[in-house]
């Protein structure tokens, strides 16, 4: 009895993925759900378990190998049988099965690609797809996400993405021995391309303020062995961030809005992107409805988040539909930045380091715990003044955090 190990589903819009690493080898005894090897996609690293116990009895898909959804990985054979090798159409049925490259797009659709839905335009910035270069097959030639799934299925890639990297020059022979070239990872070539995508899209603007960290301070002080002892997490500072940003948003919503062609899209709920780092790259979890949670149930999403992204975990689930992000480079000793745009969202607040510095109140200079805050905004939807009044809002919530109990 021979089992076969496929790809999984690994979710919307997500095609291909590569052989990260087998955890056994051929012979080797194999329990059901036991993970066997792990896949990288361009968003997050997920492990194959075993579809039935007994004995990898073969490897179709080597380390490296790029593989398809519903690709033939390797097999299980029962009891230790000998298992013949799959026939030679097995592995490459799904690509053969793909639809032929999507035509690039007659003018009237084109010209109707301005118009397409929120979920083309969500497909396009994860998956690298222009909707201008896929044929349209909705009314007045409009690209649907049926067509947007079958052009990645297909191969089609957006212009920005299948730009040519220009090649570097040849290193002197003297250090080019001293040199180690690592193929990057699905997952760090699409933070490059997004990151860039969204640099040559947004008009990108940063503003920065700074915050008296004290009251916050103050408040952890003094609750923090309590609050732990309640709610089992410990008390950070992005809970109050969290909170903070969300009254600022409700002010601004320009800030948690997004362009989808010829229209803004106001979002009337509040889904916040909290960037995490990991060996692998950084990935930004979402804390859903964020404005519906108290500090402590924001605590320890956040801290479940964490814990999954530094264990590969995290599912691709986990990290779509957040409507505004936050980035804490104070934790790596980060004192100023400028943080660039989660596409398509339009707005980033960047924390730094906590830092003591001399600051003048009423007429006398005191030592504070002050901290530089940086928004970057995408400016074609949020102009200077509602930038800097939401900076401002963030800064009165977090000096005064009476304020979020009172909902002022």
């Amino acid at each position: 009895m021979t089992t076969e190990i496929r790809v999984p589903t690994l979710g919307e819009s997500v095609t291909e993925a590569t052989i990260g690493k087998w955890f056994k080898k051929p012979g080797d005894a194999v329990k059901a759900d036991e993970p066997l090897v792990e896949l990288e996609t361009d968003k997050v690293t997920v492990e194959v378990p075993a579809p039935a116990a007994g004995v990898l009895a073969e490897i179709v898909a080597k380390d490296g190998d790029t593989v398809g959804v519903g690709a033939l990985l390797g097999s299980i054979g029962g009891d230790g049988a000998a298992v013949a090798p799959a026939p030679a159409a097995a592995a490459p049925a799904p690509a053969a099965a793909a639809p032929a490259p999507a035509p690039v797009a007659a003018p009237a659709a084109a010209a109707a690609s301005g118009a397409n839905g929120p979920a083309v335009g969500r497909i396009a910035a994860e998956g690298g797809v222009d909707p201008s270069g896929v044929a349209g097959s909705g009314k007045d030639g409009r690209v649907t996400k049926g067509d947007m799934l079958a052009a990645i299925a297909a191969g089609a890639a957006a212009a920005p993405a299948a730009a040519p990297v220009a090649a570097r020059a040849p290193s002197v022979p003297g250090d080019a021995v001293r040199e180690e070239r690592v193929k990057m990872t699905k997952l760090r070539q699409t933070i490059a391309r997004r990151l860039k995508d969204a640099q040559n899209t947004a008009a990108m603007l940063t503003t920065f303020n700074d915050v008296d960290m004290t009251a916050v301070m103050s408040l952890r002080a003094q609750f923090k062995d309590a609050f732990e002892k309640k709610h089992g997490t410990k008390l950070g500072f992005m809970g109050f961030f969290t909170k903070a940003v969300i009254a600022a948003l409700k002010d601004l919503p320009a800030v948690n809005a997004e362009i989808d062609g010829q229209d803004l899209v106001y979002k009337n709920y509040y889904n916040i992107g909290i960037a995490v780092g990991t060996e692998k790259g950084l990935v930004v979890p979402v804390v859903r409805d964020a404005d519906q949670l108290s500090v402590a149930e924001i605590e320890k999403a956040i801290a479940g988040f964490g814990k999954k992204a530094r264990d590969g975990k995290l599912g691709i689930e986990e990290m779509q539909g957040g409507t505004f992000t936050i980035t804490n480079g104070g934790i790596y000793g980060s004192l100023m930045s400028t943080p660039i745009l989660n596409a398509p969202q339009s707005g980033i607040l960047g924390m730094h380091r906590i830092e003591e510095r001399p600051v003048a109140i009423k007429g006398q200079v005191v030592i504070r715990p002050m901290m530089y805050l940086a928004l970057s905004y995408d400016h074609r939807i949020v102009d200077g003044r509602e930038a800097v009044t939401f900076l401002v809002r963030v800064k009165e919530t977090l000096e005064d955090p009476a304020r979020l109990v009172l909902d002022l």
